[in-house]
């Protein structure tokens, strides 16, 4: 059956990856983007592109009743949408640590809490939050990042337990760097560093991460909730 998806920050990387994967296993897609423009092969699947500033509570309210009008109540909610301000700790700006968190943290808060109106009242749903190894196993130089992302775990577990009867399942998914735009700016010696450390000995695919989402957010998953699920090459074994 068809379900209604939603993919904060599904316009590239990772959550475009996610998106292309349910929507051409049948599911009724919306990405939001908050700049650009929508990617012409998730038009050409009949995705449905909204642009939201997830900091913004009107536009995730506006963004939120577009999808609804389109595709009905959101089902699955996959919180992607993140951005990155690397700086040392001593360089580091009070809007370096906030901003970041108020996109990666407070950003998932909000979509995740309109999101479940209507899984509540349909008693069901899939939640996944995207976080990140770095929120796992801490990452010198992103301080803000990895506290946000870390954050997403306790966000989940916490609503794992308060929703869990309603049959509304919450899961974490924490890749490891990833062959994205990100990553590309890294230059060959930073990507060698990298790499150095990954038992697998290559960054990740979105797609790997996206097959991962996928999965978690099936009906095969239900009985999978509060769970954090690295996919990161082996680099925090488990943690």
């Amino acid at each position: 059956m068809s379900r209604s998806v939603l993919i904060t920050g599904g316009n590239r990387g990772i959550g475009r990856a996610i998106a292309r994967v349910l929507a051409e296993a049948g599911d009724k897609v919306a990405v939001t983007y908050r700049s650009g423009e929508p990617p012409a092969d998730l038009l050409a699947l009949g995705v449905l592109a909204v642009r939201c500033d997830i900091t913004d509570p009107e536009q995730v309210e506006q963004a939120f009743q577009e999808v609804e009008a389109a595709h009905g109540a959101v089902e699955v909610l996959v919180a992607n949408a993140g951005i990155t301000k690397d700086q040392l700790l001593m360089r580091m700006t009070e809007d370096d640590f906030t901003s970041v968190v108020d996109t990666n943290l407070t950003g998932a808060f909000r979509v995740v809490k309109r999101a479940n109106r209507g899984m509540l009242r349909a008693r069901k749903g899939r939640v996944v939050l995207i976080s990140s190894a770095a929120g796992l196993a801490g990452q010198a130089g992103q301080a803000n990042y990895a506290a946000s992302k870390a954050a997403l775990v306790g966000f989940a577990r916490s609503l794992a337990r308060e929703l869990g009867s309603r049959n509304i399942t919450f899961n974490v998914v924490a890749p490891g760097l990833t062959e994205t735009a990100m990553s590309a700016e890294l230059t060959e010696g930073q990507r060698a560093a990298v790499v150095e450390h990954i038992p697998l000995g290559r960054l990740a695919r979105p797609e790997e991460i996206a097959a991962v989402v996928a999965f978690i957010a099936s009906e095969a998953a239900g009985y999978i909730t509060g769970a954090v699920i690295p996919v990161d090459g082996g680099v925090g074994m488990g943690h």
